[in-house]
């Protein structure tokens, strides 16, 4: 079974920073064309340059809780590259909750930002594979998605809240779609990180060394991760050497989720 991604099209989301631009450098680095999708413009032509129209490499700008914004991804995608074989559910965002405050808004931001883009995306997304598999014979798979998750969804923080609220329900999702979509051969897995170094975690420790020792004194491996080592565990479940996997949320962390919990949020 080959793990190869080679030749494939992908669209990897929350790809101008941290984890989703590792992923996104990673897959265009096996082979894939790559469309590179974030809020952020320039941040995004920064890191891959003006969009060109050869290469395997092209970016799109936009705010993907729009689903205007969704529809004019998948057309810029399907434009440049004429087919979508991979999708990568990378944005999120990390807010800070006030559990008792009934004003707080945090939850149906985090859901909003963190579930409802990968859901819509999802659908949007999936209904292309599916029409491009119309007419094939033999296929094992017509399409995989893989949501980028955290292990916040199964550790409670009182400040992180609606983070670990939208996470779970991120699995949660994930396991849905994947049973929906399985009569279609298309595949919905997760990679559920911690003591990873995203960029919401880099910002947090920039004047914080004390809170870095915590986290790697409560990883077993003893160390933070950089944004790449979850590369491969995605190209992995897009892959077809995962092709009867769907509806699982591989976990990376270090072995993080295997000790006790500390009173420090889950990253």
């Amino acid at each position: 079974m080959s793990f190869s991604i080679a030749g494939k099209t992908a669209i990897v989301t929350g790809a101008a920073n941290g984890i989703g631009l590792a992923v996104a450098r990673h897959f265009a680095d096996h082979g894939a064309n790559v469309m590179f999708a974030d809020m952020d413009e320039q941040r995004l032509v920064d890191e891959v340059g003006e969009n060109k129209e050869d290469g395997n490499i092209r970016y799109f700008a936009g705010d993907l809780r729009e689903k205007l914004t969704i529809a004019n991804l998948l057309s810029a995608t399907i434009d440049a590259f004429d087919t979508v074989d991979i999708l990568v559910n990378g944005c999120r965002q990390v807010i800070r909750s006030d559990a008792l405050d009934p004003d707080d808004k945090s939850v149906e931001t985090m859901l909003d930002q963190n579930l409802m883009t990968a859901l819509r995306l999802s659908q949007y997304v999936a209904r292309r594979m599916i029409k491009q598999a119309e007419g094939t014979e033999n296929r094992k798979q017509a399409g995989a998605i893989v949501n980028l998750s955290s292990i916040a969804s199964r550790r409670s923080h009182p400040d992180l809240m609606a983070y670990s609220v939208s996470t779970a329900a991120l699995d949660q999702m994930t396991r849905a779609m994947a049973v929906a979509l399985a009569p279609n051969l298309i595949r919905v897995n997760a990679v559920a990180f911690g003591s990873v170094m995203s960029s919401s975690l880099k910002n947090v420790l920039k004047d914080n060394q004390e809170f870095r020792e915590t986290i790697e004194d409560n990883t077993p491996l003893g160390r933070i991760a950089g944004p790449g080592e979850l590369a491969d565990a995605v190209q992995y479940l897009a892959s077809e050497g995962s092709g009867f996997m769907t509806g699982q949320i591989i976990t990376v962390d270090g072995g993080r989720t295997l000790v006790d919990p500390v009173a420090a949020p889950a990253h």
